[in-house]
């Protein structure tokens, strides 16, 4: 298979040239990859002609004439990649690999379990048969395909049954007291081995000949089919021309040797393996970063400054390793003193555990923080007081993607196709999410507890006397004059109150 793939891997920087990329791409069969601004895979497809096909996605006249599915599409491409493949076939195939592999937003075919056709025959049956099946499984038998076109394989798989004299009925259960056998033999569609009309070394010769057809690696059957085509057509008789002519294109389709593409095999652009060595080799590690934790700091003025840490295990997100903080220490916008907090707070809890256990602490090979030189050397400063100042450490400030080393004046850049650099990307990117959730989570619970300040008579303590007796606004409402009533400093009129505002804060909503 020709593999040619081009990517312009451009996370959060300008969007790709299309057209410059169109120059390039070659009039041949293939399948096409596209991802938005986060390097995320939206839409696979798959074309006869990759030019043309991805062309037409970026003419001016697209935009205004395609449905609103299509348009958001366009708008949403940012970056594109595409292997060219040997057939239309092996794209159909390749298309349905990547989209199960992927699951992009854009695609709806393939998103499903179902799986193309393949062809088993078992040689230790007594007179194996051909069939058809879905799935391959570790029984002995032979299987060939995946056939994308199963039109064409059912027609060819007929033809063949025919052509080698091969059995297609039902085999003969143990222990029946009386069978009886099809009339295949009677109309010359089968040799019939089960009522003794070939042997079975006979039979199996049969099926080794036809094994070798599916393989491609017999042609006789093509070129009686071909010879027979023109005899046909010299005899003026066309109807049968046509119809041999069409199932010349079924055998030809089917028989054409095919890649079988699997999970381990797809071309993709992440790898995880070689992103980590491609680490490994760029930040000169001892052994590659298999364990690596990413710290990112969220906050909006100095209300509800928070944390995230995400771990990252083998290149892959390790979600059970997800760690979210509330800035406790800081009291107003300060990046550097708040990922020192999380720092400190993140590994000596760690080296508690240890302590207190007797055995060796989970450290990461790999310690990232989202920022740069300042972020970095807060960093660097908690690890050394923990006398954790052996492990590697670095900052990856977002603006030009530049790698931070402690000790090192200048920072490093890698090159935008780097593994290296997608892999950092994917886990700075994956920390920034999850601590824009979980600040988005404070804020919206600190909206609905808003409405207790308007309250008269409720003070910041009682407030808080409030929350921390009974959890949250929900449970509050829920709640009688009497049973908040029995807290000190609340008295059955202003628990009223606080019910009465409540209540007059959940209707707009219920209405909504």
């Amino acid at each position: 298979m020709l593999l040619h793939a081009v990517r312009a891997m451009s996370t959060q920087k300008s969007r790709t040239d299309f057209q410059k990329l169109l120059r390039d791409m070659p009039h041949k069969p293939g399948v096409y990859v596209m991802r938005d601004r986060l390097s995320h895979v939206i839409y696979v497809g798959k074309a006869r002609d990759l030019r043309k096909r991805v062309g037409s996605y970026f003419m001016p006249s697209r935009k205004s004439s395609a449905d609103l599915k299509t348009r958001a599409l366009i708008e949403s491409v940012w970056d594109l990649e595409y292997h060219v493949v040997g057939s239309d076939a092996e794209a159909i195939l390749f298309e349905g690999r990547l989209i199960k592999e992927f699951r992009p937003k854009y695609n709806i075919s393939f998103r499903d379990d179902k799986r193309f056709l393949l062809v088993r025959v078992n040689i230790t049956d007594p007179f194996p048969s051909f069939t058809l099946t879905r799935f391959r499984k570790e029984d002995g038998a032979k299987y060939f395909g995946p056939f994308a076109h199963s039109g064409a394989l059912r027609s060819t798989l007929d033809t063949m049954v025919k052509t080698f004299g091969l059995r297609s009925c039902r085999a003969q259960e143990p222990g029946e007291a009386e069978y009886k056998h099809c009339l295949d033999h009677i109309i010359k569609k089968c040799s019939a081995p089960c009522v003794g009309k070939v042997t079975r070394d006979e039979y199996l010769a049969r099926v080794e000949a036809a094994c070798a057809f599916l393989d491609g690696k017999s042609r006789d059957t093509v070129e009686d089919i071909e010879r027979s085509m023109k005899e046909a057509a010299e005899k003026m008789d066309f109807e049968k021309a046509a119809l041999l002519r069409n199932l010349l294109q079924d055998l030809k389709t089917t028989t054409r040797p095919m890649v079988r593409f699997t999970r381990k095999s797809l071309p993709t652009t992440i790898n995880p393996d070689a992103d980590i060595l491609a680490l490994r080799d760029a930040l000169s590690l001892k052994s590659p970063p298999r364990i690596m934790e990413c710290f990112d700091i969220s906050n909006i003025s100095s209300t509800h400054i928070v944390a995230s840490m995400v771990r990252f295990r083998n290149g892959v997100p390790d979600r059970a390793g997800y760690r979210t903080y509330r800035i406790k220490g800081v009291t107003r916008q300060d990046d550097f003193a708040s990922m020192a907090e999380v720092v400190r707070r993140r590994y000596s809890r760690i080296l508690r555990t240890r302590n207190k256990n007797g055995d060796t602490a989970v450290l990461p090979d790999l310690v990232i923080v989202d920022g740069g030189r300042g972020q970095l050397s807060s960093a660097c400063a908690e690890l050394h007081r923990l006398a954790l100042g052996m492990l590697p450490i670095i900052g990856l400030a977002k603006e030009f993607e530049e790698i931070h080393q402690p000790g090192r004046p200048l920072p490093l850049r890698l090159p935008e196709d780097s593994g290296a650099l997608r892999l950092l990307q994917r886990i700075r990117d994956e920390a920034h999410r999850t601590a824009n959730g979980y600040h988005s989570l404070l804020l919206k619970k600190r909206i609905r507890e808003s409405i207790l300040d308007e309250v008269p008579g409720v003070s910041a303590n009682r407030k808080q006397l409030l929350l921390g007796t009974f959890g949250s606004v929900e449970r509050i409402r829920s709640l009688s004059p009497e049973d908040i009533a029995t807290l000190p400093g609340f008295s059955i009129a202003l628990a009223t109150r606080i019910i009465a505002a409540l209540s007059k804060e959940r209707t707009p909503n219920s209405q909504s």
